[in-house]
This record gives C-alpha cells, sequence and structure tokens, in this order.
C-alpha cells in the first residue's frame, strides 16, 4: 500500500457542497436526521458509519437521486433540493459518480468505457472508439495514463483486476470532465494494496485537478490516511465532523460504538 501523502493546505476557501438540516425519511424510517456540512474546493471528505447509517442515502440525496424530506441541499452553485429534470441532468454532467461495483461494459475495451464519461459533450450516440472525435480519444489516453493504464487501452475491461477495473472507472469519471466527486464505497471489494492505490488516485485528483471529492469508506485507517477531513454518521445523525489531522484512532472508533435502548426487564442490542 502507498504511504499516505502529506496533506497540502485546502486549495480553496469557496465552498462547492453545503448540506443545511437535511432530513430524508423513508416511509416512517429516518436515513438522514438534520445532517448539517460544507465542503470545500479541493477538499477531500471522507463519510464514516455503521451500514445502514446514512452515508450512501447522504451522497445520492447531493446529486438529486434521492429527494431530500426537508432540509437545504447545494452542490456547485445550484439548489439541488429546487433543481427541476433538466436542471438536475445538468447538475450531474458537473458530478461524477464511482461506485463501489465499477459499473463498467465488461466487452468494451478499456478506451472505450473511459470514452463513455465524455458522451454528455456530444449530441449522438458513438458505437466503437473511433466514432468519437479524434480529440476525446486523446483525452481518454490522458486519463488512462493518468491511472497507470494506457497500456492496457485496447483491452476489454471484464479481462482486468478488480483494482484496474476501478481505476479504469475513475478514469471514465475524470473524462466527465467534473467539479465534484463523489466515490460510494470504491475500495470496499479490492485487496489492501489495491485500495491504497485507489485513495492515492482519488486524493491526487483532489488536489492536482482542484476537485471536490466526497467519498464512503469503512476503512478507518484509509480514511485518516487520506481525507483531509472526516464526517462520521450513526443512525442518520452526524456525531464528528474534524480535520483528520490530529484525530485519533479512538476518537474515530467512536462513530461505530452501537446505542443499547434501556428497556425494562430486558437487555435489547440494536439489531445489526
Amino acid at each position: 500500500m502507498p504511504p499516505a501523502p502529506h496533506r497540502p493546505t485546502v486549495a480553496g476557501d469557496d465552498t462547492v457542497i453545503s448540506a443545511h438540516a437535511v432530513t430524508k425519511k423513508f416511509g416512517e424510517t429516518t436515513a438522514l436526521d438534520e445532517v448539517s456540512f460544507e465542503v470545500h474546493r479541493s477538499e477531500m471528505v471522507v463519510l464514516l458509519g455503521l451500514s445502514g447509517s446514512g452515508k450512501s442515502t447522504l451522497l445520492r440525496c447531493l446529486n438529486g437521486l434521492h429527494p431530500v424530506s426537508s432540509g437545504r441541499v447545494e452542490v456547485g452553485g445550484t439548489r439541488v433540493d429546487l433543481a427541476s429534470g433538466a436542471r438536475l441532468r445538468a447538475l450531474r454532467r458537473d458530478v461524477g459518480f464511482v461506485f463501489q461495483q465499477f459499473n463498467l461494459v465488461g466487452r468494451l475495451s478499456c478506451l472505450e468505457n473511459v470514452l463513455i464519461g465524455g458522451l454528455g459533450r456530444i449530441t449522438l450516440p458513438r458505437y466503437g472508439a473511433l466514432t468519437y472525435p479524434k480529440r476525446m480519444r486523446a483525452e481518454a489516453l490522458q486519463h488512462l495514463d493518468r491511472v497507470g493504464l494506457a497500456d492496457l487501452a485496447d483491452r476489454r475491461a471484464d479481462t482486468l483486476s478488480g483494482g484496474q477495473q476501478q481505476r479504469v472507472a475513475i478514469a471514465r469519471t475524470l473524462m466527465q470532465q467534473p467539479k465534484v466527486l463523489l466515490a460510494d464505497e470504491p475500495v470496499a471489494s479490492l485487496d489492501p494494496e489495491n485500495a491504497g492505490v485507489v485513495m492515492d488516485l482519488l486524493f491526487r485528483v483532489c488536489i492536482e485537478e482542484k476537485l471536490t471529492v466526497l467519498c464512503t469508506l469503512h476503512q478507518v485507517d484509509l480514511a485518516m490516511g487520506w481525507a483531509h477531513r472526516l464526517i462520521g454518521l450513526r443512525g442518520g445523525a452526524k456525531v464528528l465532523d474534524r480535520p483528520a489531522v490530529g484525530l485519533s484512532r479512538d476518537e474515530v472508533m467512536e462513530i461505530y460504538r452501537r446505542v443499547e435502548p434501556a428497556v425494562s426487564g430486558a437487555n435489547v442490542v440494536e439489531p445489526r
């Protein structure tokens, strides 16, 4: 695993993501409970919490995939909670999303998978890498080179290892030319060495491209090693929001403390 980087000063003080008292309910279940925070330009923030704590729901509220029940969400100057369908589509062109399961088209080459990230910039569908403009093919190759896979441009995506596929997925997201990058458990299915490679790549993209990166993780050590800031969720509520520098592992692990409800005459433990 690559060594954790020295964290430079955040490049900009301008706020790119703002959530104020965000609440999201699914029927009677409260997935997010008045969560508020801000993320700045070129800042890498990691969301931590138990499964079901609301991390993935929060990411989906930020790009409008889940409408909030109440509260205010603003991303890149757009009020997501008030945006129309057309405005949301425009916003999503500026918000890249990296998933746990890669979501590559396995039968296509790495190059064509990356080119798919640029479809929002052209008007007609394309079939095969050679049907894309030459400038876009050159740009896609640059992104593959950025993630260390330029020599595999012509390989089918389904022949790659998990770590390589995730790096292609990040190159595809960069091809989108996003202003914000959301990553939902991007290393959950990777071994520790590849997880470190992917986190290092996300960190360097954040700094060098001045991208705002918000990432959900389960791995506390990775979060402490690469994030500028950690936000902890428990039961849908924010329980931690501090710079990673100076935080102890014990303080971070408090996020995962389970609350046992007091019930008279019985020892009831919160279900897993």
